[in-house]
């Protein structure tokens, strides 16, 4: 992969994840991501439902490449008598794993308002034994602290701020001296920013393609329909290009491009598989092929909702997902030799 597109892709990550769309809410990085493959040179699709899609160029046995850029995140479930904010989340939020965060209230007419997660009573000068010992859950003990003189519910609602209105978290991105990348939702901004690398690519290069691609960026798969609905017609062939897990009982690391065998849904399709394995080893890509009985994906949903498509799933290994992230620079560009070898 030249240094060109590494320093680009790793633009497009920083951009998309500087952009709030958890799943419900992703009007502004649609528009992104439809902008930039406009100035690529490409005519971006917007299906009714939402998101965006693009014909890279190329003929026949036509191939779907998925990456979504809706995110996790929650919406205002009640303003307590407190006037802090009691919390319904969008997707598997971790209660645990976002307390103390910073947070940004996009209210649907007043503007938006900063504040922070925390536990209720979060003192530990004032609670000591409920800081340290309480099981958190946005239910129950977890709220949102606004940064605005507020004492009561009549001063949250003088802001604007309503029950439905969403609150997306600060994704903290940073790239370490070792190329190590940490922020959250990685999953899947950092496979969305691949596209858009292999995109810029294609346009520039003009490579001969070995068949028709298309590529589509959904924006409700953290809630379980991205890949219902917009696909194209005569698609052949579906893949998502997700994250990689990482983690206990899991071969890949931050560093390679992840080969998902099976995942919750089932075995993906042998023979796609089998060809993208085949692919990384005759490349010399860095990759493991693994098992994921925790996780589901566009391409799945596909299926379900009766596509007649064959399916896979590929990504840079991502530690600790839904939750702060860990990727690799080596991890995207091995995802990226991965899909050029395989297609161009």
């Amino acid at each position: 992969m030249e240094q060109r597109y590494v320093d680009y892709m790793m633009e497009q990550m920083k951009s998309l994840l500087a952009i709030d769309s958890p799943s419900g809410y992703t009007r502004e990085v649609q528009d992104y991501v439809a902008g930039e493959l406009t100035r690529l040179g490409f005519s971006p699709e917007i299906p009714v439902k939402g998101g965006v899609r693009a014909h890279l160029g190329g003929q026949g046995d036509p191939i779907l490449l998925l990456a979504h850029v809706d995110t996790l995140g929650a919406v205002v479930k009640e303003i307590k008598p407190s006037g802090r904010l009691k919390l319904v989340k969008v997707g598997g939020l971790q209660a645990n794993n976002v307390e103390t965060v910073n947070v940004r209230v996009h209210t649907r007419f007043d503007g938006i308002y900063e504040g922070t997660i925390q536990l209720e009573n979060a003192s530990a000068h004032v609670n000591p034994t409920g800081v340290s010992s309480s099981v958190r859950d946005f239910d129950k003990n977890m709220e949102v602290v606004l940064d605005e003189d507020v004492r009561n519910a009549a001063d949250t609602e003088k802001l604007g701020i309503r029950p439905g209105d969403f609150v997306c978290l600060e994704p903290g991105f940073t790239v370490t001296s070792k190329g190590y990348i940490r922020s959250r939702f990685l999953d899947d901004k950092a496979s969305a920013a691949v596209l858009l690398a292999l995109a810029k690519y294609i346009q520039e290069k003009k490579p001969a393609l070995k068949r028709s691609i298309w590529i589509s960026f959904t924006v409700y798969e953290e809630i379980g329909h991205g890949g219902a609905a917009g696909i194209p017609e005569g698609i052949t062939e579906m893949m998502s290009v997700d994250m990689g897990c990482v983690g206990q009982g899991i071969a890949c690391t931050e560093k390679q491009v992840a080969i998902c065998a099976r995942d919750a849904g089932g075995p993906y399709n042998y023979e796609c598989t089998t060809a993208l394995l085949k692919a990384a080893i005759d490349n010399k890509i860095d990759y493991a092929m693994d098992v994921y009985t925790n996780y589901s994906s566009d391409v799945d949903v596909s299926l379900k909702a009766g596509y007649d498509v064959r399916h896979c799933l590929i990504g840079p290994g991502v530690y600790a997902s839904h939750g702060y992230e860990r990727t690799h620079i080596d991890g995207l560009k091995a995802t990226y030799d991965l899909l050029s070898a395989y297609l161009l």
